[in-house]
């Protein structure tokens, strides 16, 4: 395993401007001669790299003595270029909204200039890392071999933009927030959000069952104190950077497609596993079930967990065994 950094000078992203920005990347396992064992497995909101470990492992999802797997950061997650970490004239709330085919075209950058990649073994991602899978699909289609979707639909709801309003609303009402100018972070802004946050993780039931001690943690205020250690070791503005590219998903929102979804989507040729969780409360199974019915050769495999959307992200054990079965099936072994 290592880890290493793909500048990408004179970026354009869709918005039109230019910039340098840098693209972080973690390697589990080595690619072949041929570079066709290669799984790309994209980071979630907030998440880094090793936050991907629970899938990867002999024993897990994702072999590396089988695959190299590349683990790209999503921009804005503190590693790969941000608002945090970006020189001026990009830095803090000046830095742009990037969106899912941003991140995508470089990852592509990443992985034909570096790797030497002419066709991905798969890619495979949980929540935001799922919606940059059904990019991948329409983006480079004829690159993409399978993709496995889970707890992610491939556009945003409305449902789930107005969450995501709703906790982006709870942080920039800190009135030490300045607009993102801030010199200290905005502590309040951070808790707020955290404490919204945590009240979608999962489902009605496993709070009503305290489902939370199953995961180690002993009481609400546990759960609450676990939102705020994810999301308050993040810049705000990153936060924001991350949520705009959420909301704004959506595979037909580009040129090739001239927004039209339907048609983006019946673009795709890879083969899709598409696992919602039937209890998650920002992508619904329902959102999936239409976008299945819009592919050629896809598989719709629900995740029975009172866990909601945190049971793709292998804190319920028994959800984490299914997940691992049904990827190490699809992809053959």
């Amino acid at each position: 395993m290592y880890d290493a950094t793909f500048p990408l000078p004179d970026f354009r992203p869709q918005s039109g401007i230019t910039l340098d920005l840098q693209l972080a990347y973690r390697v589990h396992g080595e690619p072949n001669a041929a570079a066709s064992n290669i799984v790309l497995l994209p980071t979630y909101f907030s998440g880094r790299a090793s936050d991907n470990d629970y899938l990867i492992g002999e024993d897990r999802a994702l072999d590396p003595d089988r695959y190299c797997i590349v683990v790209p950061s999503l921009f804005g997650n503190g590693v790969s270029s941000s608002p945090s970490n970006a020189p001026a004239p990009w830095s803090r709330s000046r830095f742009p909204r990037l969106t899912y085919f941003d991140n995508v075209a470089a990852q592509h950058a990443l992985l034909t200039q570096v790797f030497g990649a002419r066709q991905l073994q798969a890619v495979i991602g949980f929540s935001m890392g799922a919606m940059q899978a059904w990019q991948w699909a329409t983006q480079y289609p004829s690159m993409v071999r399978r993709i496995v979707a889970i707890c992610g639909s491939a556009r945003t709801a409305e449902h789930n933009q107005l969450f995501l309003d709703g906790v982006c609303a709870a942080l920039t009402a800190d009135g030490n927030f300045c607009a993102g100018e801030y010199d200290t972070p905005p502590i309040q802004g951070l808790e707020a959000f955290s404490i919204v946050y945590a009240g979608w993780f999962a489902s009605q039931r496993f709070f009503a069952d305290r489902r939370y001690r199953d995961a180690g943690i002993n009481d609400l205020a546990g759960l609450v104190a676990f939102a705020k250690q994810v999301f308050m070791s993040h810049d705000a503005n990153d936060l924001l950077t991350m949520a705009a590219t959420w909301r704004a998903g959506d595979p037909g929102a580009n040129d090739t497609y001239g927004g039209n979804f339907e048609a983006a989507m019946r673009g795709i040729t890879a083969r899709a596993l598409v696992m919602p969780c039937d209890t998650d409360l920002y992508f619904r199974v329902s959102d999936n079930e239409a976008e299945v019915a819009l592919l050629n050769d896809a598989t719709l495999a629900p995740i029975r967990s009172d866990f909601g959307h945190l049971a793709g992200g292998g804190f319920d054990a028994a959800a984490l065994a299914f997940i691992t079965t049904r990827i190490r099936a699809f992809l053959g072994g």
